[in-house]
C-alpha cells in the first residue's frame, strides 16, 4: 500500500496543520464533472465555500479531493490557506497552491472509504488510510466513448466533451444519423429527436443543445426563455435510443423517431409538439 504521504512527504507539524476536504456529489452538481471542464470551479470555490462550518484556519494546509466514483478520489489541488474573508454561503478563503506539489494535481487517484457525513477532516486522522491507487499520465479524462447503447450524459457532461473535441466522441458522433432521447430529471419530461444528414448528423444537433440549451426546438426553447439556460445545465440529460451509419436513408430515421414518440408519449406528456 503507498500512502498518499508516500509523496508529500508532508512533516509532523506540517501534517499536524493539514486537512482533508471531501467534495462529492450534492444533488445538484457533481464536481467531478466541473472538475474536467473548469478545475478553478472546485480549487477555488468548492474547496473554499463556506456554509455554517468554518473548515479551515488562516495557515493551514488545504488538501482537496472530489469524488470519481465508489471509493476513489481524485486529488485536485494541496495549497496554504492565506486569509479567511468573513463570508456565509460563499467563498470565506484565499489560498495559495504548493508548488512542490503541482504535479499530482489532477493525476492522483486516492483510494478512501468515507464512512463519516462531515466534509472536512484533519489529515492526521485519515492519513494511513489514503491510498494512492494511481497515477495518471495526464490530468484525469474518464470520458471515453463507452459505446452508442451507453450514452447517457448531463449537460455539462456533454459540453465538456465538445469544448474539449474528445477526439473519441467527436470521431463517435459525427458520421451517425441517430434517434436520440433528452429526459428532464426535474420533472420526467421526455424530448425524442432524430439526427440525419439534413441536420448535420449526431455531432452537430448535439452542438446545438450544448450551445443554447434548445437546438432550436419549439418547446424546448419555450423553457429557456422562461427559466433560462441554467434550468438545463440542471436538469437535462441525453441519451441515444438507436445509432444509424451515414447509408442509411433520412426517412428510415425520421420514421423511427415518430414510432419513439408514439410509444413515449413525448408529444402527450413531453416535449415534442408534432
Amino acid at each position: 500500500m503507498i500512502k498518499l504521504n508516500d509523496l508529500l512527504h508532508l512533516t509532523e507539524e506540517q501534517a499536524a496543520k493539514a486537512k482533508v476536504k471531501f467534495n462529492r456529489d450534492n444533488g445538484n452538481d457533481n464536481p467531478i464533472d466541473i472538475y474536467k471542464s473548469n478545475p478553478d470551479l472546485i480549487n477555488k470555490q468548492w474547496l473554499y465555500w463556506r456554509n455554517k462550518n468554518r473548515y479551515f484556519d488562516v495557515g493551514q494546509i488545504a488538501i482537496c479531493l472530489v469524488k470519481i466514483r465508489s471509493e476513489y478520489w481524485l486529488l485536485t489541488t494541496i495549497d496554504t490557506v492565506d486569509e479567511e474573508l468573513d463570508v456565509l454561503n460563499g467563498i470565506n478563503y484565499k489560498g495559495t497552491p504548493l508548488s512542490e506539489y503541482q504535479g499530482y494535481f489532477g493525476r492522483t487517484i486516492i483510494k478512501f472509504h468515507k464512512s463519516f457525513q462531515t466534509q472536512g477532516v484533519n489529515y492526521t486522522t485519515i492519513a494511513d488510510e489514503l491510498e494512492v491507487c494511481q497515477i495518471l499520465p495526464d490530468t484525469f479524462d474518464d470520458d471515453d466513448f463507452p459505446g452508442y447503447d451507453k450514452v447517457n450524459l448531463s449537460y455539462s457532461q456533454l459540453k465538456s466533451i465538445l469544448d474539449r473535441g474528445k477526439k473519441d466522441w467527436i470521431a463517435a458522433l459525427e458520421s451517425q444519423k441517430a434517434v436520440y432521447l433528452i429526459t428532464d430529471t426535474n420533472n420526467g419530461k421526455m424530448y425524442v429527436g432524430s439526427a440525419t444528414s439534413s441536420y448535420g448528423m449526431l455531432l452537430q444537433r448535439w452542438s446545438n443543445y450544448a450551445a443554447n440549451g434548445h437546438g432550436g426546438n419549439k418547446e424546448l426553447k419555450r423553457l429557456v426563455d422562461s427559466e433560462g439556460i441554467e434550468y438545463v445545465q440542471s436538469y437535462f440529460r441525453y441519451s441515444i435510443l438507436e445509432n444509424y451509419n451515414s447509408r442509411v436513408d433520412d426517412a428510415v430515421v425520421l420514421e423511427r423517431e415518430s414510432w419513439w414518440k408514439n410509444i413515449l408519449l413525448t408529444r402527450t406528456f413531453g416535449y415534442n409538439d408534432n
